[in-house]
């Protein structure tokens, strides 16, 4: 069995022992202040809410069929943008048409190494991640790969954004050619540099190609005005951009992690101080 299936079958035993066998409900990352519920009247230890929202949410990218069906929804949206944009041959001296695509959780499921990490009590740490990259055993998401080789034949370049750093390359490069994707080369790969904003990025795509649209499951993804640590701001974005949704922009669902964290948390802080956040949060939903 490979790790990819020993990852989810651990995450989803786990799942199974604290959520349904037992039927525990524990709230709160302070075990003092910890409500918990359950059948034998027992207090029962919580874990901690943010590793547990990942295992669980991780086990619905992993196993639901909606999850499945929302991919392909947004596969199935662009293919018909692909289809209508390349109808039309290019006139004389017209700029070829590209597609930009963020990588993680946009073509590809990481959600093994999130459940990994939280079978250990950690957050998500670099050095982890760059393991699993190395390690080249991401699945490709519902309806990725055929549309991704249906604009490769088109003629469409397709360049691949993302904030992978360098020393990922070739463990990302040898991920996506086993899955099939096309144009899998250094000169379709744009990693993160000194900054995780990818303007500039999509700005050098831009002297050469017309970009038909963007994919993405984080909205910094598309422009550079979601790249804030305020979550009213990026509601305005959703917004001002209403009309590109569906046409010009192409996300793709991901509740496991994304800069909505960061806007959540006002940044990036330890796990302790992020399930005091989660906690204080929701709890105040319901007075």
């Amino acid at each position: 069995m490979n790790t990819k299936k020993l990852l989810t079958l651990a995450g989803s035993t786990l799942l199974s022992m604290s959520l349904f066998s037992s039927c525990v409900i524990a709230i709160g990352a302070n075990k003092e202040h910890n409500t918990t519920y359950a059948p034998n009247g027992k207090v029962a230890y919580a874990m901690s809410p943010t590793l547990g929202g990942k295992l669980f949410t991780a086990a619905w990218i992993q196993r639901s069929a909606e999850y499945k069906a929302l991919c392909q929804q947004a596969y199935n949206i662009a293919t018909e943008r692909l289809l209508t944009a390349t109808q039309t041959p290019l006139s004389a001296g017209e700029k070829r048409w590209a597609i930009v695509t963020d990588i993680d959780e946009t073509i590809v499921d990481n959600t093994a190494n999130s459940v990994y990490q939280a079978l250990k009590g950690e957050d998500y740490s670099q050095p982890s991640w760059d393991r699993w990259c190395d390690q080249a055993d991401a699945v490709a998401l519902q309806g990725a790969v055929e549309f991704f080789r249906k604009a490769d034949a088109l003629g469409v370049d397709i360049y691949y954004i993302s904030n992978r750093d360098e020393v990922n390359r070739t463990g990302t490069k040898q991920n996506l050619r086993a899955l099939g994707f096309p144009q899998v080369d250094d000169k379709h790969f744009m990693f993160k540099d000194k900054s995780s904003d990818k303007t500039s990025r999509r700005d050098e795509v831009l002297k050469t190609h017309n970009i038909l649209m963007l994919l993405g499951d984080n909205l910094g993804d598309f422009d550079h005005f979601f790249d804030v640590r305020d979550e009213s701001v990026r509601d305005q974005g959703v917004t001002r951009f209403a009309s590109e949704f569906g046409k010009r922009f192409i996300v793709l669902p991901n509740p496991n992690y994304g800069a909505w964290e960061a806007a959540l948390n006002g940044g990036y802080p330890d796990l302790k101080t992020k399930d005091g956040k989660l906690t204080t949060l929701l709890r105040t939903q319901r007075k």
